[in-house]
């Protein structure tokens, strides 16, 4: 009797949908179809939740943005990462709550509480916003992002097997929308610059986020190649995978890109050769002292490059530096000067979080402009990691977010110091560089705001903490042991 009364409810149930769902696609309302896949999703974050953030990664470089979909909308998101990291941000706060399951080492851990403090303090200068709506709006998003990538991310990477799973996830999309934008440059050439623009639309913004997203894995992919428990057929494949981003950066003519990845591998040389941090921290403050020293004649020399954005790959690098007439570099200096004195009129709270754009047009110079400077905020934002806190939300926006950068790189070397384990040492240290990457591509743009980049800066940060962790329990383990010895 039990057994039939679940088959009934199950085929009222069905029929009851069919039904539904039939009257609601005749009257061209198709929301309803996707109910079957809402409770599927229930179900996995219910009962795996683990899988779940599993499969978000996996979508992440394949998700759409909302007005591609729907035009005409006040407001956008990436579909459909986004709403399912909303989703785990409300079992994230009732798991806080109700539950109390959620480990509270992760909670604790001092990189955990910087970045807690940047939130909160991105929360308190949307409630000062001069546009709170769109302040609140940026502040849900960044909290999604942070809870589901980097809170549940260090949970999920207890087991170390997942964190391999993690990056093939996200690089196995990556390679899909690769291929979609190679075979849309082939039809137009590999050699046209303008092309390159375009080709990976509407999976990534543009390009310069492309780049990023493949500087940020291709560290990862040469550390796959060095792990042990590797077999050589898998070492085959992590290197035709590499190869092939190796490509994709270059015919993305994305020059933050490539001088990131130039700048991460000075890094990289830096922490194998063990160059004391004092001595590098040194060379470092020299050299600025000496480009501040001469910088009247570097910009000068500067001004003489004439050489814009090219197809032409050694001039693409020389453009790097035209500061006179290449209108991409002019604009965004352009932004760089509005940020700031948007930051001198507003230097504690700033003007809000996500309201650089809407905001930067008055603060622009005449002489300043280029002929791709907009007042309507619709060709991007401040152009900088650091720089778009500093007016959006003063300097602790700033200073918070770099405090952010500073802990992750200790906390990162520390673990490769102290750990014993090959492996581990391996895979923090191709995340540090990955994250140095981006760290310098920051300088020149900024994509936390997207799921594509957040995917992998606090997945990565995730990385560390998890390890840390990790290690950490390694060593208290050990204690009483050495003790009984002693």
């Amino acid at each position: 009797m039990p057994e039939r009364k679940s088959i009934l409810w199950v085929y009222g149930l069905s029929a009851t949908f069919i039904a539904l769902n039939a009257y609601f696609v005749a009257t061209e309302q198709y929301l309803f179809s996707l109910v079957p896949i809402a409770l599927l999703v229930l179900l996995i974050a219910i009962f795996a939740l683990d899988k779940l953030l599993l499969g978000i990664v996996l979508l992440t470089p394949l998700s759409l943005p909302l007005y591609e979909l729907v035009h005409g909308l006040d407001f956008n998101m990436f579909l459909p990462t986004e709403p399912l990291l909303f989703g785990l941000l409300i079992i994230f706060i009732l798991k806080l709550i109700i539950d109390k399951s959620f480990d509270k080492k992760n909670l604790y851990h001092p990189l955990s509480i910087i970045i807690a403090i940047n939130l909160l303090w991105i929360l308190i200068t949307s409630l000062t916003s001069t546009m709170p709506i769109v302040s609140i709006k940026f502040f849900l998003s960044r909290l999604w992002f942070v809870v589901g990538f980097y809170f549940f991310a260090i949970q999920l990477f207890k087991n170390k097997k997942n964190i391999g799973t993690y990056f093939w996830l996200y690089t196995f999309s990556l390679l899909i929308v690769v291929v979609y934008a190679l075979i849309r440059q082939a039809h137009y050439g590999f050699f046209d610059q303008e092309a390159a623009n375009f080709a990976v639309s509407p999976l990534y913004n543009d390009h310069t986020a492309y780049g990023a997203a493949l500087t940020m894995i291709i560290p990862v992919m040469i550390g796959l190649l060095f792990l042990k428990q590797y077999s050589f057929k898998q070492r085959i494949a992590a290197f035709i995978v590499l190869s092939v981003l190796f490509v994709a950066l270059i015919f993305s003519y994305t020059r933050a890109a490539w001088l990131s990845l130039f700048a991460a591998t000075i890094v990289f040389v830096v922490i194998v050769l063990k160059i004391k941090f004092r001595t590098f921290i040194l060379l470092s403050v020299g050299t600025v002292v000496l480009l501040l020293l001469f910088w009247t004649q570097i910009y000068m020399k500067l001004e003489k490059n004439r050489q814009d954005t090219s197809s032409n790959f050694s001039e693409q690098l020389q453009s790097i530096t035209n500061v006179s007439t290449d209108a991409s570099n002019l604009e965004r200096l352009n932004r760089w000067d509005c940020a700031i004195r948007m930051f001198k009129e507003k230097p504690i709270f700033g003007w809000g979080p996500g309201t650089y754009m809407f905001k930067y047009a008055p603060f622009q110079l005449s002489y300043e402009r280029t002929i791709i400077s907009t007042n309507s905020g619709d060709l991007g934002n401040a152009h900088s990691e650091y720089l778009g806190p500093l007016s959006e939300s003063g300097i602790l926006g700033t200073l918070t977010f770099l405090a952010v950068v500073i802990a992750s790189i200790y906390y990162a070397m520390r673990v490769y110091r102290k750990t014993k384990d090959k492996n581990v040492k391996i895979i923090v240290l191709s995340v540090t560089i990955g994250l140095i990457t981006y760290y310098t591509h920051g300088i020149l743009n900024n994509f936390l705001d997207t799921d594509k980049l957040s995917a992998l800066f606090w997945g990565y940060t995730a990385i560390i903490v998890a390890l840390d962790i990790a290690e950490n329990e390694k060593k208290n383990e050990l204690m009483p042991k050495q003790e009984i010895t002693k």
